[in-house]
């Protein structure tokens, strides 16, 4: 791993380069709410634990909270999805607002709801998730309306990197999909996804794909256990391949991930953490691999920094975006550091 150091004022110098990217994120967009209570008794009507609400917020999620997460990180996204016309959409778009994020990529239907995921947690565990979504594709009409939009952003914005977040609630298809990678490649922008199952083999000629190993299996259809890297690489090379794709990064919890590309195929370890809450690491993962590949960092340095930065998320409770001052700190001090 040694052959793949960075020295620390460069390190620097990347963080900082951050802050000249322009992110396109192309993806599911929803409200995080949550209650947060103490439990001090089981119901008497079912054997439930009775949550006494002390707190009530909402936060962005989905593609939103990679939004989030560019933004924490210095660069300026700028997000496209699809709402409901209902006062879900109005509380995201007003959330948007408050973030001084950009809302000009934002179609508003009548079609469809607001998804709206609702975590409730007590004593600082999460408790049960009641989620509100429509999860069938967006329709021709809105696709093209999405892709005008797309288009417009493209002809008068500098976009340094789209990203692909899908959660399979239905606003990337497979012709959202090749329009947008089209027009990239004629572009000269790189790619990056995080995928779901539904486009798993849709995503064609991108330049970065990163599923988790839950995703990879189901993509696959593979059983191949994480501490199996061998067999884990060989599967990612062929796919790689198959899908012209120039890097693929798989995430594997507590077995680190892997980078796999036609250069260098590495597994790098995870870092022990205390787990507070995974939601939300994928969308920070994604982040920070999406920035790091648009300024051509090496994959392994790539791999390190989304891998640190996916476990200094989990350590808090709910969605939240990266610190990135946390973040240098941190990756100041990993092996590939000199």
């Amino acid at each position: 791993m040694k052959k793949y150091s960075i020295k620390k004022e460069h390190l620097r110098e990347l963080f900082k380069s951050f802050n000249n990217l322009n992110v396109l994120i192309i993806g599911d967009v929803m409200l995080d709410s949550y209650l947060w209570g103490k439990v001090n008794r089981i119901s008497p009507e079912a054997p439930v634990p009775i949550v006494t609400v002390e707190k009530k917020e909402r936060r962005l999620g989905g593609a939103a909270n990679v939004a989030l997460n560019i933004q924490a990180l210095g660069a300026n996204p700028i997000l496209c999805s699809v709402i409901g016309v209902d006062s879900e959409g109005q509380a995201f778009l007003d959330l948007l607002k408050n973030q001084k994020l950009s809302q000009k990529g934002i179609l508003k239907s009548r079609e469809r709801v607001t998804t709206v995921k609702t975590r409730i947690i007590g004593n600082s565990h999460q408790l049960v998730r009641v989620d509100e979504e429509v999860e069938e594709d967006i329709t021709q009409n809105e696709t093209q309306q999405l892709l005008i939009l797309i288009n417009y952003i493209l002809n008068h914005d500098k976009i340094d990197v789209i990203i692909f977040e899908d959660y399979n609630k239905g606003l990337i298809t497979s012709r959202l999909i090749n329009k947008v990678v089209e027009v990239a490649k004629n572009k000269g922008i790189p790619t990056c996804v995080d995928p779901k199952k539904k486009n798993f083999n849709s995503y064609k000629g991108v330049s970065f794909f990163k599923p988790n190993l839950k995703e990879l299996r189901e993509g696959l259809k593979l059983d191949i256990g994480s501490d199996n890297i061998k067999e884990l690489q060989r599967a990612v090379s062929s796919f790689r391949v198959k899908q012209k794709t120039e890097t693929i990064m798989v995430t594997l919890a507590e077995q680190g991930v892997i980078t796999n590309s036609r250069k260098i195929k590495e597994h790098i370890p995870a870092h022990i953490r205390t787990i507070a809450d995974v939601s939300g690491a994928g969308d920070t993962v994604i982040s920070v691999a999406s920035l790091c590949y648009a300024l051509e960092c090496n994959e392994v340095i790539t791999a390190s920094l989304a891998n640190l930065a996916g476990g200094l998320v989990c350590e808090k409770i709910g969605v939240v975006p990266i610190d990135k001052s946390k973040l240098f700190e941190e990756a100041a001090k990993l092996d590939i550091v000199k």
